[in-house]
């Protein structure tokens, strides 16, 4: 670049005018690509890998992590909108609308030849105040179940069709409240999501349990045990060989025989107490049953030894079903067996295996008070399992939101609908002066954006469904779409509601990524030499 260029006022604008074009075309680009995504009526994507697998889905945060995006600024808009999923569970899709509109309205104003400073400055001023709008907006309630179930169906019905959505609102709402502790954070890893390729969507069911996906290693193992009393072990049942090199050396066949059965008997010795356990719990002629859950192995001569003695043991179970094994059927899982006492042992009313073609599955249920459960995803496609499994984490996530939060926000776009109002009221004409108030202004024409997009994806006239939702907030009712009708109605009454968190982590970070792409001037090519070069040591 020359001298002259530096000099040249034109030469700068250019460049600016440039920069803020790239930038706000990205956004545009990424919010087209997502708006029909948007509510309960929005359309579902495909992606499609380079080794042609396909993925059918409408969670914007799938998209964004899984699409091939090349320009930098949606990159960075797609980044922070997957960070936005990843704290709160939901509102991806929301934040790229909002990054990709205000910087739609803010160029409305900076074509007309306003700074993009003061844009930036006014949609700060009109951020504060929405926040502070959200605060009172809010409902405080007390959770009951039927509060979670309208919060439930609300998040799945955006992402399901409504006959699934209604099928799995009570599942997932059941689930979170069957692990949530009063004043304590709800721990959403304490509910197992398991995936089995059968019947449809609709048997999706909760697991007031535990389900693991493998079955009993031995062909005589009773299949079906009522009134189990169930081991938690991290003991090794296998010949084992040392974790150092060693080795053992013998001149006859004999003397091999000896040395191969001391190391049997210390195997055996271990079983002996197990089997010991088993006859003083059980007894003769009592209708009670023995499971083994084992994290290490167990070789094929103890798992004989463990049939002969009606004993069900599973092997080499995972870590994390063994945390959760603890929790379900109670027990203190064992290192050890050499103190084995009745106090140890875990309880459920119904352990069995159930086979599916190849793939064997063992139920632990009939459990009291599980403080983990199983959610078994079912379907007749990988497809439907993987748009089922992601509406499920986005259900939990809201149900927990709103558990955490004690308070629900009117859905429908009925908060963007009050606060656009509210900005463009008495707030700017009384707290806003001079220039600001342009960008209070596109800021609330912004937020609109989100009623449209519903009123779009419903099939209905956006500026008539929009208006009339106007007026009738005007006459001091909250309101929002009604999407099989397009007409105005109270989501309160009709069980709509948006998550609190999820609303304002949304406009926080969506105001925050379009005043730094609107404050970008220049897009410059970087690297680790350039950036030494020019005396910018990398941190």
């Amino acid at each position: 670049m020359s001298a002259v260029q530096l000099l040249n006022p034109k030469a700068e604008s250019l460049r600016r005018n440039q920069a803020l074009a790239v930038n706000i075309n990205a956004a545009q680009g990424l919010q087209n690509v997502l708006s029909s995504n948007l509510g309960p009526k929005g359309t579902v994507k495909m992606l499609v890998d380079g080794s042609g697998n396909i993925k059918l889905t409408k969670d914007g945060k799938v998209l964004l992590s899984e699409m091939q995006i090349t320009n930098p600024t949606a990159v960075m808009i797609a980044r922070a909108a997957t960070a936005q999923d990843e704290i709160t569970g939901d509102g991806t899709t929301t934040v790229c609308l909002l990054v990709g509109e205000l910087l739609k309205q803010a160029e409305r104003y900076i074509s007309d030849g306003m700074h993009p400073r003061v844009i930036t400055e006014g949609f700060e001023v009109a951020k504060k105040e929405a926040l502070s709008f959200l605060d009172s907006f809010k409902i405080p309630k007390d959770m009951d179940r039927e509060l979670l179930l309208a919060i439930a169906r609300t998040s799945l019905t955006t992402k399901l069709n409504h006959k699934i959505a209604e099928t799995i609102t009570p599942i997932v709402t059941d689930a979170v409240l069957a692990i949530a502790e009063p004043n304590e954070r709800v721990d959403l890893h304490m509910i197992e999501i398991m995936k089995m390729q059968h019947q449809s969507a609709a048997e999706t069911q909760l697991i007031k349990g535990l389900v693991l996906d493998h079955g009993a290693r031995h062909p005589d193992m009773p299949k079906r045990i009522e009134n189990a009393y169930i081991l938690t072990l991290n003991v090794s049942l296998e010949y084992e060989k040392s974790e150092v090199n060693s080795g053992f050396f013998y001149s006859s066949a004999e003397q091999r025989e000896k040395l191969v059965e001391s190391e049997r008997k210390f195997v055996d010795a271990k079983l002996k107490r197990i089997v010991d356990l088993k006859n003083e719990i059980c007894g003769t002629g009592q209708n009670k049953g023995f499971v083994i859950v084992n994290q290490k192995g167990i070789d094929p001569l103890s798992l004989e030894v463990l049939a002969r003695n009606g004993i069900f043991a599973l092997r080499r179970a995972k870590r994390r079903n063994m945390e959760r094994l603890q929790l379900v059927c109670g027990g203190t899982a064992q290192n050890s067996v050499d103190d084995l006492t009745p106090d140890v042992l875990g309880f459920a009313g119904l352990v069995y295996e159930h086979t599916l073609g190849e793939e064997k599955y063992t139920f632990i249920e009939e459990v009291e008070n599980p403080k983990s459960v199983t959610i078994l995803i079912k379907g007749p496609n990988a497809h439907t399992m993987a748009q089922v499994q992601d509406a499920v984490r986005d259900g939990l996530r809201s149900v927990a939101n709103a558990i955490t939060d004690k308070s629900v926000v009117p859905g429908a776009g009925a908060f963007e609908i009050a606060c656009a109002s509210h900005l463009t009221g008495d707030f700017m004409r009384k707290e806003v002066k001079g220039k600001l108030k342009a960008g209070v202004q596109a800021y609330a024409d912004a937020l609109l954006v989100i009623p449209k997009t519903l009123a779009t994806n419903g099939g209905f006239e956006t500026l008539d469904t929009l208006a009339a939702c106007q007026d009738e907030f005007a006459d001091g009712h909250t309101v929002g779409i009604d999407l099989s009708s397009g007409e105005p109605m109270d989501p309160v009454q009709e069980g709509v509601y948006d998550s609190y968190r999820v609303l304002r982590n949304a406009v926080a970070s969506a105001t925050s990524i379009a005043v730094n792409l609107l404050l970008c001037d220049e897009l410059l090519k970087a690297g680790r030499s350039s950036l030494k070069q020019g005396g910018m040591e990398e941190q």
